[in-house]
């Protein structure tokens, strides 16, 4: 069944009410389990990870009996913090090791790898803007391990056609792949593939053992790459109406939270710089997400310009914003964004931080 995600407010809630733990958790890593398909959401900001566990909590779940479920949520916020510390642009913990060029992989992006799954799963990017966590990282393993790309220009390429796009965890999950964020390199076979996409592939360049997967030369398929073209098509620039007396609350690509300040009256701007686009593209499919989500915050107008054009255009009013790492330029009065947990600060491994997480919200 094609993924479908609704950008109405009360369809996502509904989404999120229909959440079966249990099932995730048991066939999460198949493409055809029981995954939530609520991270376009949460990446968007409509809803956060307290959100999700407020609600679990209210339909009377029990957190000890699905701790799995929680700790599957709980990457999101980890990625967030490693992003508020760490340069996440650059290799986090090692320098990656085999690389051969910075490019994309012509095979990949034109999905013709010649691994039936693969290359359906990227045609299904391209038409729903989802694939399957665990498809992304046989891609990213297909591109960094096995074609010794650089990490950052293929993970630019998926973040670019992804709903759910996420720098934090898109960046470092391909780190992780790559051995950059991580003691070795994810690898994956054939037989693991076939396992988990109820395919049956054989003699592909992946149908090895793993040993041989770790000690190949790159194959004839993957050495030819290219360079590709990633670039976001802001809407056309229009005036907005602000009202003096009252302030202004940005909306941005990493907060469409509708319930943000919504009891107040304010300015609503969504604001759309181009400079945060050109460092981060999105597709056209993306970006027309984003503004169909808008459509659950009342009154909001869109701002195309870098925000010192809005502070510049109107220097007596105040803004408003929700903490993220790219919103450090803005000045105002800064929220924060909504948590699973208390837990700050840079831990250098994931159970480390769940760790304290789990003492915190599984009581």
């Amino acid at each position: 069944m094609k993924p479908y995600f609704p950008t109405d407010y009360i369809s996502i809630l509904e989404r999120l009410s229909s959440v079966n733990p249990v099932a995730y958790c048991s066939n999460r890593n198949y493409i055809d389990g029981d995954v939530t398909f609520l991270s376009p959401y949460i990446s968007r900001g409509v809803i956060s990870t307290k959100d999700v566990l407020e609600n679990f909590r209210n339909r009377g779940l029990s957190p000890t009996e699905n701790e799995k479920f929680l700790q599957e949520l709980a990457w999101r916020d980890y990625w967030q913090r490693v992003w508020q510390e760490k340069n996440i642009d650059e290799d986090l913990k090692n320098e990656q090791q085999n690389v051969e060029h910075g490019d994309m992989i012509r095979a990949v992006n034109r999905a013709n790898a010649g691994i039936s799954a693969i290359d359906a799963a990227i045609h299904q990017l391209y038409e729903t803007g989802y694939m399957h966590n665990h498809l992304r990282m046989y891609v990213a393993s297909i591109c960094t391990n096995m074609a010794r790309a650089q990490w950052k220009a293929p993970a630019q390429w998926m973040y670019y056609h992804l709903l759910d796009a996420d720098w934090a965890s898109n960046a470092l999950s391909w780190q992780w792949v790559s051995g950059a964020n991580s003691n070795k390199k994810y690898f994956a076979n054939q037989e693991n593939i076939n396992r988990f996409c109820n395919s049956n592939d054989k003699h592909t360049f992946l149908d090895k053992s793993y040993d041989e997967l770790a000690r190949m030369e790159v194959p004839n398929v993957l050495k030819t790459t290219e360079k590709i073209e990633l670039k976001t098509v802001l809407p056309e620039k229009k005036e907005v109406v602000i009202i003096p007396e009252k302030a202004i609350v940005l909306y941005t690509w990493h907060n469409m939270d509708p319930k943000w300040r919504n009891g107040d009256d304010f300015n609503r701007i969504l604001i759309l710089e181009p400079s945060h686009f050109e460092k981060y593209p999105i597709s056209e499919k993306s970006l027309q997400f984003l503004i169909d989500l808008g459509q659950n915050i009342s009154n909001l107008q869109i701002f195309i310009g870098e925000f010192s054009e809005l502070q510049e255009k109107y220097p007596k009013q105040s803004y408003i914003f929700k903490e993220h790492p790219t919103n450090l330029h803005f000045q105002g009065t800064e929220d924060e964004r909504d948590w699973m947990s208390n837990v700050t600060g840079y831990f250098p491994s994931f159970f480390s931080f769940w760790k304290k997480v789990k003492k915190e919200i599984i009581q």
